[in-house]
C-alpha cells in the first residue's frame, strides 16, 4: 500500500466498484437478451465474463482488506470501505444470477420471455441496480431510498409470473419443465432486485451510520474490533 493519501484509495477503489458493477448489469442484460435469442454463443461469454466478475470481486475484497489492515481508517473512512466491501459482495452474488439465467435457456425462448414480461421485469430490477449504485457514488440518501421503494415493484411482477405459472399448470397445457424454468427467472430476477436494495441499504448506512437491516452484522463486529 503506497503513502498516498487516504481519500485517493477510497476514491480508487470506488471506481474500481462502479466499474464491476457496471459489469455485473451489462452481463445480467445479456442473459436476458440471450436467452430470447436462444444465442448460444453468448451464452459462453456470459458464463467467461462472469469468471472474470469472479476474479474481480476477490481481488477488489484483497485491496480492501488490505487497506484496513495498512491504514486502520475510523470514521466515515471506515464506513465507506466496509460499504464497497458489503456491495462488491451483492454485486458478485448478482454476476452468479446471470449465469443461472442463462442454465434455463434450453426451456425458454422469445415467446415465453414475452409472455412472462420477463423484459419489463428486467428492466425495473435494472434500473434499481443503476440507481443504488449512483446513489453510493453521489451520497444520495433518498435516491437509496427510492431504490427501496422499487423492490414492491419487481415483488409484484414476480406474484404475477406466479400466478400466470401457477394457471398454466392447472390447465396442463404447458411442458412442466418450461414453467419450473420461468419460476426460476423469475426468482433469479426478484432476488437482483433484493440485492439491490441491500446496496441501496449500505448506501443509507454510509451516509447516516444507521444500519437499516439486521441480517449480516459480521462487518459491523468488524468496525467495533477496530475500534476497541
Amino acid at each position: 500500500m503506497s503513502e498516498r493519501p487516504v481519500h485517493e484509495h477510497i476514491k480508487e477503489l470506488s471506481e474500481v466498484l462502479v466499474q464491476l458493477a457496471d459489469k455485473v448489469l451489462q452481463n445480467f442484460n445479456d442473459a436476458l437478451e440471450a436467452v430470447t435469442l436462444q444465442d448460444a454463443q453468448r451464452a459462453r461469454r456470459i458464463r467467461a465474463v462472469d469468471d472474470e466478475i469472479d476474479l474481480a470481486e476477490v481481488k477488489l475484497e484483497e485491496q480492501c482488506l488490505a487497506f484496513l489492515a495498512l491504514q486502520q481508517p475510523v470514521a466515515r473512512d471506515l464506513r465507506t470501505m466496509v460499504t464497497i466491501i458489503k456491495i462488491n459482495d451483492d454485486l458478485e452474488r448478482i454476476g452468479d444470477l446471470a449465469v443461472h439465467i442463462i442454465e434455463r435457456m434450453p426451456d425458454l425462448g422469445r415467446e415465453v420471455m414475452a409472455r412472462y414480461e420477463f423484459e419489463k421485469m428486467g428492466a425495473a430490477t435494472g434500473g434499481m441496480v443503476k440507481k443504488s449504485i449512483d446513489a453510493f457514488v453521489s451520497r444520495d440518501k433518498q435516491l437509496a431510498e427510492k431504490v427501496c421503494s422499487m423492490d414492491e415493484e419487481v415483488d409484484a411482477m414476480h406474484r404475477f409470473v406466479f400466478k400466470k405459472v401457477a394457471e398454466a399448470m392447472k390447465s396442463g397445457t404447458t411442458n412442466t419443465e418450461q414453467l419450473l424454468a420461468v419460476l426460476s427467472v423469475s426468482r433469479y430476477i426478484e432476488r437482483m432486485a433484493d440485492h439491490a436494495t441491500r446496496i441501496a441499504q449500505e448506501v443509507i448506512y454510509l451516509v447516516t451510520g444507521e444500519i437499516v437491516r439486521h441480517s449480516d452484522d459480521t462487518f459491523e463486529k468488524l468496525i467495533q474490533s477496530l475500534k476497541d
